[in-house]
This record gives C-alpha cells, sequence and structure tokens, in this order.
C-alpha cells in the first residue's frame, strides 16, 4: 500500500436540509417563511434560506471535519428553526412531502431567482412542493471527483431505500415510499446522472448547455448526485428528508464512507464496477416504491436479493474505512432504521391506525427535535 493510503483525507462535510412549516391548527403547511428566515439571519446568517415555496425553510450546516460535527451543526438548526417557528406560533417537520397540502395553495417566494425558474417551467415548479436533504463530502481534485461520482451512482438506491419519507401528496396515499422523485422527475436534468469519462466532456456538457440557454448556470443540473458547480464538493441530492437527526446523521456517515472507499480503491489503482444508469435506475424505482421492505437487484449476480441484504453488502464495503473516520457508532444506527421502519413506514403506520392525516402531521412534527 503506498504512502498515501494510510490515511485517509478528512472528507469534509456540508448538509443541506429543507423544513416544513406547519400550522398547529389545521396541520397544513402556512406560507410564512419569510418572517423565520428574517429571524433566521441574524443569528444563522446565511446558513438558513429561502426555497421557492413560502412554506418550505432551508438550512445549511458550515464546513464540517467529520460526523460528530455534523451532528451538532445539524441539531442546532434544527434547534433554532424550531425556536423561530415557535415564535411565530408555528411548527417545524422533516419530511419530503407533506401528507395532505395542495401545491396550488402555496405561495411562491418573492425573489427574481424563483420567478425567473417558474416563468421558465411553469405549473412544473409551482407544483415541485417538496422537501429534500442534500449531503456534500469535500472532494478537492475535479477529476478525482467525477470518476467516485461515477462510481457512486451504484449505491444512490441503497441509501436512497434508506431514506424514504414521501408516501402521501395531496391527500393520497402513492403507494410509493417515496413519491417525491416522482414530481422532482417533471423537472429537466433531474434523476441519475450519465457517465462521463473526463472532466474535459463534462464541462463541453455544461459549455453546451449555457451556450445554448438551456440553463444560465450549472446549479440547474439537479441530478442525484452531481459534482458541485462552485464548491469543491460532490453533493449527493437523491434523499427524501429523514424524520430524525440520527437518521440524517446515520445517511451522512455512510454517503461519507462510500466516497473515503470509493477513494481508497482508487487509489490503490482498484475502480468499482460501473454499470449503466438504465439498470441502477431500476433499482431506484424499485427503492422509491418499497423502500427498505422490497428487493434490489444484484448487477454482478443478476438476482434480486432483499433490500436489507444489499445494504448489509454496503455495509461491510465500507467497514474498513469507518472507524477511521470515527463515524462508526452513526453508522450503526441503519440496525434502529431496520427496526424503527423508515419516516415512510411510521407515517403509513399511523395512518393504518388512525385514518387521520392530521394524526401523521403530528408524527412529522413530533419527531422534529427527537434526538437532539
Amino acid at each position: 500500500m503506498t504512502a498515501l493510503l494510510k490515511k485517509l483525507p478528512q472528507f469534509t462535510l456540508g448538509v443541506e436540509e429543507e423544513y416544513q412549516i406547519i400550522d398547529p391548527v389545521t396541520r397544513d403547511l402556512r406560507s410564512h417563511m419569510s418572517k423565520i428566515v428574517e429571524g433566521g439571519k441574524i443569528s444563522l446568517h446565511e446558513q438558513v434560506k429561502a426555497e421557492m415555496h413560502q412554506s418550505v425553510v432551508e438550512v445549511g450546516t458550515n464546513i464540517c471535519q467529520n460526523v460528530a460535527e455534523a451532528r451538532r451543526e445539524v441539531s442546532f438548526l434544527r434547534n433554532k428553526i424550531s425556536e423561530l417557528a415557535g415564535n411565530q406560533g408555528l411548527l417545524v417537520g422533516a419530511a419530503s412531502t407533506h401528507p395532505f397540502s395542495r401545491w396550488q395553495d402555496q405561495e411562491i417566494t418573492d425573489d427574481p431567482r424563483y420567478h425567473n425558474i417558474v416563468d421558465e417551467l411553469k405549473d412544473i415548479a409551482r407544483s415541485n412542493l417538496i422537501f429534500g436533504l442534500h449531503v456534500h463530502v469535500g472532494i478537492d481534485n475535479r477529476d478525482t471527483a467525477l470518476q467516485l461520482m461515477n462510481q457512486a451512482c451504484y449505491f444512490l438506491p441503497h441509501i436512497y431505500a434508506l431514506t424514504t419519507n414521501s408516501p402521501f401528496w395531496e391527500g393520497r396515499n402513492t403507494g410509493f415510499k417515496a413519491f417525491r422523485a416522482k414530481i422532482f422527475a417533471k423537472f429537466p436534468r433531474t434523476g441519475l446522472p450519465e457517465y462521463f469519462d473526463s472532466v474535459q466532456s463534462y464541462d463541453n456538457y455544461l459549455e453546451t448547455l449555457v451556450k445554448t440557454n438551456c440553463i444560465d448556470n450549472p446549479k440547474k443540473i439537479w441530478w442525484d448526485l452531481r459534482i458541485h458547480p462552485f464548491f469543491s464538493t460532490i453533493e449527493f441530492r437523491i434523499c427524501d428528508m429523514c424524520l430524525t437527526v440520527d437518521e440524517t446523521i446515520c445517511i451522512v456517515a455512510i454517503i461519507q464512507a462510500v466516497v473515503a472507499k470509493l477513494y481508497k480503491l482508487l487509489m490503490s489503482n482498484t475502480s468499482f464496477n460501473i454499470y449503466r444508469i438504465a439498470l441502477i435506475r431500476e433499482n431506484k424505482f424499485r427503492a422509491a416504491r418499497n423502500g427498505i421492505e422490497g428487493k434490489l437487484i444484484d448487477f454482478g449476480k443478476k438476482i434480486e436479493v432483499p433490500t436489507p441484504e444489499l445494504i448489509f453488502e454496503l455495509l461491510d464495503f465500507i467497514d474498513d474505512v469507518v472507524d477511521e473516520l470515527g463515524s462508526r457508532n452513526e453508522i450503526d444506527y441503519v440496525h434502529q432504521i431496520f427496526k424503527n421502519g423508515t419516516g415512510a413506514d411510521q407515517q403509513l403506520a399511523v395512518f393504518e391506525k388512525t385514518g387521520d392525516l392530521t394524526k401523521v402531521v403530528d408524527l412529522i412534527t413530533s419527531k422534529f427535535n427527537q434526538g437532539i
């Protein structure tokens, strides 16, 4: 093993979460984000941002050196937003769709950026009332970042299945554990990224889109996994919003470990198999439909296997980097996710028991500060 591989790089982290602002009486979304964001700017500065819909608040951590620091930051942000919302007589929740709110009733944030998106995409943009978890992992070299992006695509459905938390849409049980991706799929340049053999070919793709007025900047590449256009990170965007901090940090730790393990292989002149995006798309659909309760495809063996089996294979795959990253306890929380069910499983269990979607909202808001 080379000297380089005796110690892994730090693989810094950034975590973005999008929260629901909820009326405690109606349990519907409330277009009241502006006062919360304005209040948050005083203490949180750029860590709190408006989103397209006024019932959505986005927060982002500072650059975190490790998973423990990410936990502290996410916990602090959830507490602070909960406090700011409480000052306005409102609640906060973390799920990727609201169980019954209608997008037609939600106000668009008065900002030129969002007006431009709505002007371009019309009702596709207006109806995009969804909430996501985005995880950044620091990679200084773009050539390396592109290779890791190509290889990490295989694991996206595994990670996605663990985060499924959007089973309801406009008052309906969609039959999916994660319907958010189906809503977002109406946008252009979403879903799994295609394979790029070099940074030059990737940059040529971006240049073509900008020159032909498809996009005005590379941030409008909204793939499930992308090289961030302005930060030295690769950004995992496939995840649903997690109910709790423990779940979020478990996912953050797994993502960091996947990147670290693939990097370790790359530096040893070993590459993980790259499978066709058309095949990985089949697993993404299965993860969205059934979460951790269904089956995924093992493409190496060309057989279906229970989703937990493939996830445990993933945990075995990353095991040799976990202790160096200091994230074993956080990753071990995956066993609690299997025990408790994902957010979608928990939402569906409440609805099956009560038949009342307001009780589902109560679950979402009650879990928001759990574990902090």
